[in-house]
């Protein structure tokens, strides 16, 4: 079992955290000041330099994890245009695993948190990170996501900032949040479970979705959600308590509709684009 420990990585230094405080800017025009005072409460603002999302109103501690998981097959069936940052674009080197969307807070009514109070994305946190982040976490886009300050961003920032944030207490910065997942992530590997129930890459194979289902069950004792694009499998996800261990989602457990019967879980290559060094929108 592929695990990451702290100890195993280790930040080269510690960073220097920024001053939680600033000083407001001056506004003379009161009008103004009581149009922004209610756009803030009412939307919630980013302050940059803090890095906290301000809110009216505190929303409420999250009650479980939800691990996505996305197969490349069917995700880079949809690349057209090809840059760095897109991991299909590599072909050869394109991933033949699952790999890791995001690791979601959510509520048990079906809603989720969003947006919380944090710190912006920043790369140099996760820096001891990156070789099992870009194999196991990488983009599959080219395009940009926009953050919580509204600007458009880095893929992991996004999930960061979207996401991770709201995880405490569980998780307390950015660096524990990447970290956590990708242990999440290779502790219950869901591509070794169904590889060896027999649900390879097949570019004219299609499984049968009770199946799928079944091998996760019997391995995990939870039934995760199905997303589909056409009859792709496009993303599995499985919840977990706060401790990390699995349980079952709330509400529309299974998202059958989303999947017919049969499904299958595209190869590498079969997909066509073509090279551009621009991102794509």
């Amino acid at each position: 079992m592929c695990c990451i420990h702290k100890k195993e990585i280790q930040k080269s230094e510690n960073w220097k955290r920024r001053a939680t405080m600033s000083s407001p800017p001056a506004i003379v025009n009161l009008r103004m000041l009581f149009v922004c005072c209610i756009l803030i409460a009412v939307k919630g603002g980013w302050d940059e330099e803090v890095g906290l999302l301000r809110r009216g109103g505190e929303q409420r501690e999250f009650d479980y994890f939800k691990l996505a998981l996305q197969w490349p097959g069917t995700y880079c069936r949809k690349t057209r245009h090809c840059c760095s940052s897109n991991a299909c674009c590599t072909r050869s080197n394109s991933p033949s695993v699952f790999t890791i969307h995001g690791l979601w807070t959510e509520y048990n009514d079906g809603t989720w948190p969003s947006c919380c109070s944090g710190r912006p994305f920043d790369e140099k946190e996760i820096s001891t990170l990156l070789e099992p982040m870009r194999k196991y976490w990488p983009s599959l886009s080219c395009g940009s996501p926009r953050s919580c300050h509204h600007k458009k961003g880095p893929f992991w920032g996004h999930e960061w900032e979207k996401h991770g944030t709201c995880a405490y207490p569980v998780v307390h910065d950015e660096y524990e949040f990447f970290l956590t997942t990708l242990n999440v992530y290779f502790k219950y590997n869901v591509t070794e479970v169904l590889f060896e129930a027999g649900y390879v890459p097949s570019n004219s194979e299609k499984y049968p979705l009770g199946g799928i289902i079944s091998a996760i069950q019997n391995a995990f004792h939870t039934t995760p959600e199905l997303v589909c694009s056409g009859d792709a499998l496009e993303e599995l996800r499985i919840c977990f308590y706060k401790n990390f261990e699995p349980r079952d989602c709330a509400h529309d457990t299974s998202l059958r509709r989303s999947c017919p019967r049969y499904v299958s879980l595209p190869g590498n290559g079969s997909w066509g684009f073509r090279s551009n060094t621009t991102a794509a929108s």
